[in-house]
């Protein structure tokens, strides 16, 4: 089967650059939300995005008005039912997941992909969901969406070989090196990360080290773009709060529990650059 056109569930910030990349890819694609304002909201943002590339010589005026005329975005889940893979990007809540993978299983062709892009919960729960479980399967896509060259596909114990395969194909046409992951949450990328950052927290907690030590420490000692304590203000600080929350609620492992730092963090507003303030200042 060939992929020509996409369904992203969520306009946000990973739904939007989910969105954008499709779009800049050549796809078709239909992006939805729960109101206008949040639609609205997200495809300003696509907007920007593209615009600031346009600004920046990275692709053309051209390029950007064929990306924009590939995207509609709708309040209607029912205006899915044409397309060949639609991708979730809802919050790490496992009721809500399982809700929408329903209602869209109802609404699509019975040869839609459904996909979640999710970094924490189970692929073959959210696939129980539906009438079709060989054909749903975990697209976790690293934030920025459009610039990041990895994808990681998940793979559970329902989903066919011809699905994985669709998947693989779809995310090499992004532009993304795709890796594959079983379906054992938190999976490959996040299991690596929430090691680092938890490590870089407790560490911090305990005062062993200064924030901008623990972070010089990998961009300098590992060569990494950004360090643990910095990319958790990138990410979000309330983020990191609910893919810990939603790996602890289903393994009620101690190593995934969200750090108490974090919590006293997220009640003082301080989620990280989108407030102005995490553990860096940004004002």
């Amino acid at each position: 089967m060939e992929i020509k056109k996409v369904g992203v569930v969520g306009c946000g910030f990973m739904g939007s650059g989910i969105t954008q990349a499709c779009a800049q890819s050549g796809y078709q694609v239909i992006v939805s939300e729960i109101n206008d304002e949040i639609l609205n909201k997200g495809l300003t943002t696509i907007d920007y995005y593209l615009t600031r590339s346009v600004l920046k010589s990275k692709i053309s005026q051209q390029d950007k008005d064929s990306a924009l005329a590939r995207i509609k975005g709708t309040t209607n889940t029912r205006d899915f039912s044409d397309c060949d893979l639609v991708i979730e990007v809802v919050p790490e809540n496992i009721d809500l997941k399982k809700e929408v993978f329903t209602r869209i299983d109802k609404i699509c062709s019975e040869h839609t992909i459904l996909a979640s892009n999710t970094s924490c919960i189970s692929i073959f729960e959210l696939a129980k969901a539906t009438n079709r479980p060989e054909k749903v399967l975990g697209t976790h896509f690293l934030s920025p969406v459009p610039p990041s060259k990895l994808l990681e596909i998940v793979r559970s114990a329902a989903t066919s070989d011809e699905t994985l395969e669709i998947g693989k194909k779809f995310g090499e046409s992004l532009g993304k090196t795709v890796i594959v992951a079983k379906d054992v949450p938190p999976f490959i990328f996040n299991r690596l990360l929430m090691a680092l950052e938890g490590t870089a927290l407790q560490m911090l907690e305990e005062g062993i080290a200064t924030k901008e030590d623990i972070d010089k420490s990998m961009t300098l000692g590992l060569y990494h773009p950004i360090g643990p304590i910095a990319l958790l203000d990138f990410n979000g600080i309330d983020v990191a709060y609910k893919v810990c929350q939603a790996m602890y609620e289903q393994t009620k492992d101690p190593q995934y529990a969200p750090s108490p730092l974090i919590k006293k963090m997220i009640e003082a507003g301080w989620l990280g650059r989108k407030t102005g303030k995490g553990f860096y200042d940004y004002k």
